[in-house]
């Protein structure tokens, strides 16, 4: 077996093994949110800290990076959104919603651990370019575009409530938390403490696994439950257009080699959880948020090994 396909299954296998976990009632639903509640609050902003603290950004071209991978985004999400209204009739907020399941890559606690299993510190140096702009630029969008397709249905924008609300949403973020502080601490130029740099370090370390882990568990109480056409509409965006987008991007950009498989494969990565939680937040289109992130996340370890081996191929 290659050691692309050893990874793949690596990857999904620990997704997998934390949603039997919880499909067997081995872990009760309160385990689940716990470990899930220490995987994104606690040890994902400490490797984020601990990344954007020491990582050497030069020569990632990250204008040319975050234009490639955002433009593939914005076209995602446009097609999402009519896929949604237009060719399945449900209303604008629905749509937003459907924008964002078809472009919200799970970055954090798939796209880190898959960086490093197959392009090791390198990639994830990468993707912590993507990291640090994609959470903040995608919730502003989303939060625009439902201030536009509101309840009040009047298509008009009001910047001092789309203001508050990314605000409360963004700066009580643990992984924003973690990505300032490491931009904060970059800043001072000053090492770490060996006793602080050895804690970053232990909690750091397990954030891959337990994050795996705690997406699978998590998964368990999204399930299936109706919504098939239009989820596996917005899968197929999500996995294969997407990233074909992107690939065609970073090549006509030029970009190089790592820069470009590490976009293309952020690109193909399934939708996060974070759009069942923009649903959540908004009041509507949970049930699709939440079948699309199952069928996707399910898809995904064909077509993950399948953007791999076109990159690895393309790119050398």
């Amino acid at each position: 077996m290659s050691a692309l396909a050893q990874t793949v299954l690596f990857v999904f296998g620990l997704v997998a093994l934390g949603y039997l976990t919880g499909l067997t009632g081995y872990l009760k639903a309160e385990s689940g949110e716990a470990i899930s509640e220490f995987a994104v609050g606690v040890a994902m902003p400490l490797l984020l800290f601990r990344t954007i603290a020491k990582v050497d950004f030069h020569g990632a071209a990250p204008w040319l990076l975050w234009v490639a991978y955002f433009l593939a985004v914005a076209i995602t999400w446009a097609a999402g959104h009519l896929i949604v209204t237009r060719l399945f009739g449900r209303d604008g907020r629905v749509g937003v919603v459907g924008g964002v399941s078809s472009a919200f890559s799970n970055l954090v606690l798939l796209g880190i651990p898959f960086m490093i299993g197959v392009f090791g510190q390198p990639g994830v140096d990468v993707l912590s370019l993507l990291v640090s702009v994609h959470l903040p630029l995608m919730m502003m969008a989303s939060i625009i575009l439902f201030e536009i397709f509101g309840p009040r249905g009047d298509g008009q924008f009001r910047a001092l409530k789309v203001l508050r609300s990314f605000g409360s949403r963004i700066f009580s973020n643990p992984l924003i938390i973690g990505i300032l502080a490491g931009l904060a601490w970059r800043f001072v130029g000053l090492p770490l403490p060996a006793l602080a740099a050895r804690l970053v370090d232990a909690l750091a370390d397990v954030a891959g696994p337990v994050a795996l882990f705690a997406m699978g568990l998590g998964l368990r109480r999204f399930g299936i439950s109706g919504n098939i056409r239009p989820a596996l509409a917005l899968s197929f965006l999500k996995l294969l257009v997407m990233p074909a987008l992107a690939l065609a991007l970073v090549w006509l950009f030029g970009l190089p080699p790592l820069t470009a498989k590490v976009v293309v494969i952020a690109a193909g990565l399934p939708s996060g959880v974070n759009s069942y939680l923009i649903a959540t937040q908004f009041g509507t289109g949970q049930a699709l948020a939440s079948n699309q992130l199952t069928i996707a996340t399910a898809l995904a370890v064909a077509t993950m090994a399948f953007w791999l081996v076109v990159v690895q191929h393309v790119f050398g």
